[in-house]
């Protein structure tokens, strides 16, 4: 075979090969016009919601005045960078409080009047004027919804900052990926998530139930900084003038708080030994026959509107109490 041959032989594979990734990109498209993928969304969101940030302890922001559909409802956020209404830097007569947490906080796959945020604003406006500031902010560990409200919270001078604590938040603050441009590619990010899934399934490096209580062992990074922030958010707190509350939100795969209970034990026995204020829901749901009815769809175990009604009617009155 001489050299024109093999590189024509070459041409026609690299031809076939962008023949088939232009193809495949057009029909996961096409298909994920209709369809929800859960890992298609979270990698929508990660591109076209969120910028770097210059702060590495924060990582990510939220990209200001932007919106978009994901997970089959819109998200708009405003142009300080919160899922929320605008609301002004200079204080009012209401009762301000801020929320910082995670995606659940965020409020991912529920309509913005549907998540606890909104309707325990509603609740709490019903005796007193309040306004509440959603800071939730998915991807997010403590340390960077604590660095977050150091950043960016404190300008709006609240009264009290309630931060909502998810198990997963003991994680360390993620790297961003060299490879992060891939993900425009909605069939690498397809195909990619499911053959990771499909690893996962055949060889597994941990159990879910090893996975999480191996985030609160001792000297674990992740928990090391969770600690470290908490304790400086109460600090703060304590020098402002802000009151500060801790929500533990139930994780919705063990509804009955059988397989984690330890580690909802450890999260309020550190607590209570700081003397942070703080309520436990993660038996919320323990008579919830079938969790997945919670879940915001069969492959994603976000609170849905039902759970986040069932959060803010749990949470309502401790919440709305007031005092040092």
């Amino acid at each position: 075979m001489n050299t024109n041959e093999a590189l024509k032989k070459l041409l026609a594979v690299l031809m076939a090969l962008g023949l088939f990734f232009v193809l495949g990109e057009a029909l996961i498209r096409a298909y994920l016009r209709f369809n929800i993928a859960y890992d298609i969304e979270m990698t929508r969101y990660a591109l076209h919601l969120k910028d770097d940030s210059p702060n590495p302890r924060i990582g990510h922001v939220h990209r200001p005045n932007s919106s978009m559909r994901l997970m089959g409802v819109p998200v708009e956020i405003n142009s300080d960078g919160l899922r929320d209404e605008e609301y002004p830097v200079q204080r009012s007569d209401a009762y301000r409080v801020i929320f910082l947490g995670d995606s659940l906080t965020f409020g991912w796959g529920v309509k913005q009047e549907e998540t606890f945020h909104h309707l325990l604003e509603e609740r709490l406006g019903e005796t007193s004027p309040t306004e509440i500031l959603n800071f939730g902010t998915g991807n997010y560990n403590t340390e960077q919804e604590v660095e977050l409200f150091l950043e960016k919270g404190l300008k709006y001078r609240p009264d009290k900052v309630v931060l909502f604590y998810f198990i997963n938040d003991a994680e360390v603050t993620p790297v961003k990926s060299k490879l992060w441009f891939l993900g425009y590619s909605e069939l690498v990010s397809f195909y990619w998530s499911r053959i990771n899934s499909m690893m996962n399934n055949y060889f597994p490096s941990k159990s879910f139930k090893d996975y999480y209580s191996s985030l609160y062992e001792e000297g674990a990074p992740g928990w090391s900084s969770s600690k470290a922030a908490l304790l400086e958010l109460e600090q703060t707190c304590l020098e402002q003038g802000i009151e500060l509350q801790v929500v533990l939100l139930p994780e919705l795969h063990d509804t009955k708080n059988e397989i984690f209970a330890g580690v909802y034990g450890a999260l309020s026995a550190f607590l209570a030994q700081n003397a942070i204020d703080h309520v436990d829901l993660s038996g919320l749901f323990r008579d919830q026959e079938n969790p997945i009815d919670l879940w915001v769809s069969l492959d994603d175990a976000h609170p849905n509107a039902i759970a986040h009604r069932g959060i803010a009617n749990a949470v309502a009155e401790f919440v709305a109490r007031r005092g040092p």
